[in-house]
């Protein structure tokens, strides 16, 4: 997180920390609600990889007769309201960067959650955030379960104290790396029985399929294929195959979508950047005959719809995100350069300009990416 305005943090922090320990006296006079709520604040690709456990709560013999209530990241609300509705009750989005610093709509979240009587709060995300675990500690439920976690998305002295707000702390077991895993191995235990889904799985697709859709962004810029790089693939793909070829992404890439665009012959492609919403864009990709992208969401609702995919990988979170494990029942394609250095969690050693890619990234050569494209577009 990014702070700006430090007193205005100084005052949430304040409210998600003192304010947890007194309302938990309040809790014990009530009898809680047969109620769950799941906090699940991360970005697009993490829901993807999440969304369907939801169903298997609401089906589960645990939290059967529950209402079930999902509190989000606003990034992918059109998802979970076209998708996942029908097996949440309530819903909530936030945007968890800016409550940081918007210390009245967090005490008026908290309240609201404290209001609704959780019997169980369920906290599934393996790195944890100081404000989704302030807003678990806030409803002051009866059970609060969660991950031990590691620190990577919160200080250590917050996470110390925040630890208190659960009543369970699950502890990963070594070697299960990959964030699907993770998660169904939280579901296993809180729900105390197998999750036999054996991946994401999403409806958007019917049974043609055609066009190459590339996602030449990605949530950071250094993580990002250099934009040279994608225009010499594409000008491969041209050259090469009589598919149709798409840009997509959002707004935040619609530079990138104009470098290309002006560097391409005319009508060589088609820019859908920033044209889409995020269900037509899981349509998008249902309907495709490849995606290829960064290190994003694209990857993970390729997986999802079962389009095949070529992920240009790094090493920050090697493993965890991609590539994807050999049980999963559909996985894309990962071309990336190994380096000593992986898993650094983005935390790159090399001082590189602040207009150039992680060396991880672009140490990858177009040719490479080629000669993979090339391979799925013969199998299609």
């Amino acid at each position: 997180m990014i702070i700006k305005h430090r007193n205005l943090f100084r005052i949430t922090r304040f409210i998600l920390l003192k304010f947890p320990p007194l309302l938990k006296i309040f809790a014990t006079r009530r009898t809680p609600q047969k109620r769950v709520l799941i906090i699940k604040t991360d970005a697009i690709g993490d829901y993807i990889l999440f969304r369907n456990f939801i169903e298997i709560v609401k089906t589960s013999e645990v939290f059967k007769g529950y209402r079930i209530d999902l509190l989000g990241n606003e990034l992918w609300q059109d998802i979970a309201i076209k998708y996942d509705r029908r097996f949440v009750d309530d819903l909530y989005f936030i945007n968890p960067d800016n409550l940081y610093e918007s210390p009245l709509k967090t005490f008026n979240l908290g309240w609201r959650l404290f209001k609704n009587n959780y019997q169980t709060v369920l906290q599934p995300a393996f790195s944890r955030t100081f404000i989704a675990d302030g807003l678990a500690g806030l409803s002051a439920a009866k059970q609060i379960i969660g991950f031990e976690g590691d620190t990577e998305r919160i200080n250590k002295r917050y996470k110390t104290k925040t630890d208190k707000f659960y009543t369970q702390l699950l502890r990963l077991p070594h070697g299960t790396d990959f964030e699907f895993d993770r998660t169904k191995f939280f579901f296993e235990n809180v729900l105390k029985q197998p999750v036999t889904t054996k991946g994401p799985a999403i409806s958007g697709k019917n049974n043609k399929r055609g066009g190459i859709i590339i996602f030449p962004g990605a949530g950071a810029f250094k993580r990002s294929w250099e934009k040279e790089k994608f225009l010499d693939l594409i000008k491969l793909i041209r050259k090469h195959t009589s598919q149709p070829v798409f840009l997509a992404g959002g707004a935040a890439e619609m530079q990138i979508g104009d470098f290309l665009t002006e560097n391409l012959p005319p009508d060589s492609i088609d820019n859908l950047i920033g044209k889409t919403s995020l269900p037509q864009l899981i349509e998008l990709i249902g309907n495709a005959a490849l995606v290829i992208a960064n290190e994003t969401s694209a990857i993970h609702i390729a997986a999802a719809t079962k389009t095949k995919a070529i992920c240009i990988l790094g090493g920050g979170h090697f493993g965890r995100f991609a590539p994807y494990p050999g049980h999963m029942q559909s996985k894309p394609l990962c071309v990336y350069e190994k380096m000593e250095c992986y898993n650094c969690n983005w935390s790159c050693k090399f001082q590189t300009k602040e207009t150039e890619p992680y060396p991880c990234i672009s140490g990858i050569s177009p040719g490479k990416v080629w000669v993979e494209t090339l391979q799925l577009l013969a199998k299609t």
